[in-house]
């Protein structure tokens, strides 16, 4: 007896910006695979498309209108969600024929407007098998474990909270119910987002929640704590400088979490800093650097910064390039500064040119190099730890501890094929220049 089956109804995914809405992206993917929709990886092969955007800054809106216009002309029903989505009215102005909009986080919504124009397949999950961890977009062995939404910060040049409003925190028990799921799924390195991480538990009061029936609190530290009990790679984004961040050093120097820590410094300038409503004492912040390195050598920082801001003076900058001279920040990002639509700092006096900011750029990333280059050099000789991401024909290509995916530097094993990725392995530094490794396996 035959029986037929009908093709589940199809649909296109375009996902852009930084890994928290890549985790977005995700979600609202597992929901249409468990819906028994299919996702395609072609325009013209699918019913609708999702353009999940970004709206952070204005190249990425311009990186996002073009993404929708494309996705308009290669197949012409459009749905668009994520952080632009909260600016209806600018898309609708460029792209008028867009079906829906919605904003960030608003997956039953997307998932509603999919329903409307591409009705729900007979759903058979013989046919559609979803894993138990979701669908990923990230490599099978790390996954990006996001704990809450929105701030409850107003820093002058941003616009985050507008458009995914103030700090909701997931309970504790489903981040780590999450988590198990995606180390037992093969992760070996989970990377702990959100808009601001050490917030996390703020707006519930720390409350306590359960977990594996036991007590546990609403809070980084609690959550790092249980963490680690999975025996993978924790690695800590978008840490706020809040006094308690102060008691998950500990935890890195006894090898429980990673020691990396990713903190948004923006500017050494107190003036500049209280312009942008950012957390101002630059003394304590280089004093409480000093105590973690103390406490665990092997700790590395991240951080980022912004030139150029409004009002910014010669001799403002220059208090920046001492910070980082005195700091040697292993890892740093810079950003020139760039009016973002609806952010209080537009309004500041004193805007500087364009082509003193592209100056100042070019000198902060000069110095930072030099930093760079030379905390490098200090590995060569030692042996470390390396998550192979990738193998080639050329060898292996993976991260220390100090490196996150995508945003730091990589470990190059050449001629190394005797391993795959998601392997952990020893390995000796050979040789270092200013963002990589080269090291050969033990």
């Amino acid at each position: 007896m035959s029986q037929t089956t009908t093709m589940p109804p199809r649909v296109g995914f375009v996902s852009l910006g930084c890994p928290k809405n890549l985790v977005d992206s995700e979600r609202i993917l597992t929901e249409l695979r468990t819906e028994g929709y299919e996702v395609v990886p072609r325009y013209d092969d699918a019913e609708i498309v999702i353009v999940n955007t970004c709206g952070f800054i204005d190249s990425a809106v311009q990186e996002s209108l073009e993404a929708i216009g494309e996705a308009l002309n290669e197949n012409g029903k459009v749905i668009v969600t994520g952080c632009l989505g909260a600016k209806e009215n600018q898309i609708r102005e460029v792209h008028p024929k867009v079906l829906e909009i919605t904003g960030p986080h608003s997956y039953e919504q997307v998932l509603s407007h999919v329903h409307r124009y591409v009705p729900k397949p007979q759903h058979n999950p013989f046919l559609s098998l979803v894993p138990e961890q979701g669908v990923k977009l990230t490599p099978r062995h790390y996954a990006y474990l996001k704990i809450s939404e929105g701030c409850n910060h107003r820093c002058t040049f941003c616009i985050i909270p507008s458009m995914r409003g103030d700090l909701d925190s997931r309970p504790i028990g489903s981040v780590l119910d999450e988590a198990k799921r995606l180390v037992e799924a093969g992760v070996k390195e989970l990377l702990v987002i959100s808009q601001d991480t050490s917030a996390y538990g703020v707006d519930v009061k720390h409350r306590t929640g359960f977990w594996n029936g036991s007590p546990v609190k609403t809070s980084m530290v609690s959550l790092c704590e249980q963490l680690a009990k999975l025996g993978v790679w924790v690695r800590l984004h978008y840490v706020y400088p809040y006094p308690h961040v102060d008691d998950v050093i500990p935890l890195m120097a006894e090898g429980k979490i990673l020691p990396y820590l990713d903190i948004p410094l923006q500017h050494a300038s107190p003036r500049i800093l209280k312009l942008m409503k950012r957390p101002g004492a630059v003394e304590r912040t280089l004093e409480r650097i000093k105590r973690w390195r103390e406490i665990c050598p092997q700790l590395t920082l991240r951080s980022t910064f912004i030139v150029g801001f409004p009002g910014e003076t010669e001799e403002e900058f220059q208090m920046l390039l001492d910070f980082l001279k005195e700091a040697r920040l292993d890892r740093v990002g810079c950003f020139k500064y760039s009016p973002v639509e609806g952010a209080t700092a537009n309004q500041l006096p004193d805007q500087v040119p364009e082509a003193v900011k592209e100056e100042r750029y070019d000198r902060f990333m000069q110095l930072q190099q030099k930093i760079s280059s030379e905390r490098l050099q200090e590995k060569v000789g030692r042996e470390i730890l390396v998550l192979i991401d990738e193998v080639d024909e050329e060898g292996a290509i993976g991260r220390s501890m100090a490196d996150a995916p995508e945003i730091d530097g990589a470990v190059y094993l050449n001629g190394e094929r005797d391993v795959k990725p998601g392997d952990v392995i020893r390995a000796v530094v050979d040789h270092a220049d200013e963002y990589d490794l080269w090291a050969t396996k033990r």
